[in-house]
């Protein structure tokens, strides 16, 4: 799937989505950890992942961007530390002019006043004023692969970030994922039009039918009960 493409069709989906659809194609549900948000009101990115591994000096980030294809985007590792940043708005107005499509940080960021001005989606655990505190050797790997929270991602991946959160997707298995996550899309935006329109959702899955079955079964599940009654929930 081509940066184009897979803009594209992300416009009309969520990261929420993209989870159902991963659970639903079997693809391990890889995101960043609880409170990664973007810096910009809004922020929406979608591209490659490319991965950088802070080691204290911005000259990691800067090759990032000098091996990055336009719509990548800069998946910065600083171990989930939070007594310094890693980036600020220097690092984002270089990606940007390398045409990369936003910014991940496992870390913090500073200069948010200045980044929400560049525009450019810059998603993070959160800011403080100060930048790096020590300088260290680049580990081995430094632009090959960056580890945000329990996952490890590279160029193999895309990452998408939205108002929920960063997904990571094998590249691989996007397509099935997406169709999947479109499907769920779908339906579920059939079952917010009938709630509307006075159908309230438990109409929708007979849920006193499965109420009425779960007393004469107490081992009947509500998926289950779906797939009798071809509810869409699940499916």
């Amino acid at each position: 799937m081509d940066p184009k493409e897979l803009r594209r069709r992300f416009e009309t989906l969520t990261t929420a989505h993209l989870t159902d659809g991963c659970l639903r194609a079997g693809v391990a549900v890889r995101c960043a950890p609880a409170g990664t948000r973007s810096a910009v009101p809004g922020g929406r990115l979608a591209g490659r992942v490319c991965p950088a591994r802070h080691a204290g000096s911005v000259d990691v980030f800067l090759e990032a961007c000098e091996l990055s294809a336009p719509g990548d985007v800069l998946v910065a590792d600083n171990g989930g530390r939070l007594d310094e940043s890693c980036i600020g708005d220097l690092v984002v107005l270089e990606a940007r002019a390398a045409g990369l499509a936003g910014v991940v940080i496992w870390g913090l960021h500073r200069d948010t006043a200045d980044i929400r001005a560049i525009g450019l989606p810059v998603f993070s655990l959160g800011s403080i004023p100060t930048g790096p505190l020590s300088l260290d050797e680049r580990p081995e790997g430094a632009l090959e692969f960056a580890t945000v929270g329990e996952w490890t991602v590279g160029r193999d991946d895309l990452v998408l970030g939205d108002d929920d959160g960063v997904i990571f997707i094998p590249a691989g298995r996007a397509e099935e994922v997406f169709t999947r996550a479109e499907a769920i899309r779908d339906v579920e935006r059939r079952q917010a039009d009938r709630i509307h329109a006075g159908t309230s959702l438990r109409e929708q899955v007979a849920f006193g039918a499965y109420l009425a079955g779960r007393a004469e079964d107490p081992s009947l599940t509500f998926r289950a009960h779906l797939r009798a009654v071809g509810g869409a929930i699940e499916e």
